[in-house]
């Protein structure tokens, strides 16, 4: 069973254990199974969101081991219907939840902080959160969030698109003539660029500085920007919960 288990929190961040390795974390997937859901687009109508989150729970009602089981949040725009996807999730037993169409979320900073902010604020404390599709330069914002898991696709997608991923800006290699590398190459590139980012989250945890490394990178996109003024005008109660005071 591979159980998480919160060591510390820096702000919302949560520094942790996942399988005796620390997390922040990038999932390993041939550790875990991603059950069946029914994915629909990010902006529908209610009623289709609605038989999605339906659809979700009856497929995960389905399975009977949950142990090493990855389950994902429908609910497209709708905040309670992902509210309630997860909390009728975690009663079946799951632990471990992916954010559906992450991609779409990135694009809208305000939904984003108040998707995370509310599904935090409503999930249990030793259930993890994982973001699908997290850009290496938004990791930090992610983390502070509250998320706890990543997968690094992301890595291999830019790659693809001949995009080569920095901790703080992604750069089109046709237009940027920065490396000449296969695309073999660049998708391990990419896939180190995260795990670095990654670390460098975990360490600023341990050293209460994840704000001081999320202010920073504020600076590299106008909605990571945006994103960080919503949270702190709008959800400063949820900043403030778990932050030191000096």
């Amino acid at each position: 069973m591979k159980k998480f288990e919160i060591k510390g929190h820096d702000g919302p961040g949560r520094f942790g254990k996942l399988d005796e390795k620390e997390t922040p974390i990038v999932i390993d997937k041939s550790k875990f199974t991603i059950i069946e859901d029914e994915p629909v687009s990010y902006d529908i109508e209610r009623e289709i969101a609605i038989w999605s989150v339906n659809q979700t729970i009856a497929k995960a009602k389905e399975i009977e081991e949950k142990d090493d089981k990855i389950a994902t949040i429908q609910g497209s725009k709708y905040v309670d219907l992902r509210i309630k996807c997860v909390k009728e999730l975690e009663e079946l037993g799951y632990d471990k939840f992916i954010i559906a169409n992450g991609d779409d979320l990135i694009l809208h900073p305000r939904d984003l902080v108040e998707l995370i902010v509310n599904l935090r604020e409503n999930m249990k404390p030793g259930s993890i959160l994982i973001f699908p599709f997290g850009e290496a330069q938004l990791i930090p914002l992610l983390a502070y969030l509250g998320v706890d898991g990543f997968f690094d696709d992301a890595g291999e997608y830019y790659a693809y698109l001949n995009v080569l991923m920095s901790p703080t800006k992604d750069y089109d290699l046709s237009k940027y003539h920065i490396y000449e590398m296969t695309t073999e190459e660049l998708i391990d590139y990419n896939k180190n660029t995260i795990d670095f980012v990654l670390r460098e989250v975990r360490e600023h945890m341990k050293n209460g500085g994840l704000r001081n490394l999320v202010e920073e990178r504020s600076a590299t996109s106008p909605q990571y920007a945006s994103a960080l003024r919503i949270l702190d005008k709008d959800y400063k109660y949820y900043v403030l919960e778990y932050s030191q005071l000096y």
